[in-house]
């Protein structure tokens, strides 16, 4: 397994932007997939996207199409998340987690992070 721990979260206005990191320690990262989940207030956890080991990507929730970009540099051990464009409904915990396969279920992921706020003023 890996440990992660993201970074970049905070308080930002509908229309901005926001770079979200995950730093992951341990052997072998470059063999997990890496996804982004957040949990908004009250709702439960949901996947947003994840990135393959060599780079193809996929965004899961609708409402984040064309606005969220996932990519990682493995040489850094490092994941990131630019999110454009943000809207109140994006505030959440965002959390960075790890698998082995490609895989959008969370009960999949072994790995996760503490999670990082982020909240969005309209």
């Amino acid at each position: 397994q890996v440990q992660l721990v993201e970074s970049g979260g905070g308080l930002v206005q509908a229309g901005g932007s926001l770079r979200l990191s995950c730093a992951a320690s341990g052997r072998d990262f470059i063999s997990y997939v890496m996804a982004w989940f957040r949990q908004a207030p009250g709702k439960e956890r949901e996947f947003v996207a994840y990135i393959t080991l060599n780079g193809s990507w996929a965004d899961n929730v609708d409402s984040v199409k064309g606005r969220f970009t996932v990519s990682r540099d493995n040489d850094k051990n490092t994941v990131y998340m630019q999110m454009n464009s943000l809207r109140p409904e994006d505030t959440a915990v965002y959390y960075c987690a790890a698998a082995p396969r490609r895989t959008t279920d969370q009960r999949n992921f072994g790995s996760w992070g503490q999670g990082t706020q982020v909240t969005v003023s309209s």
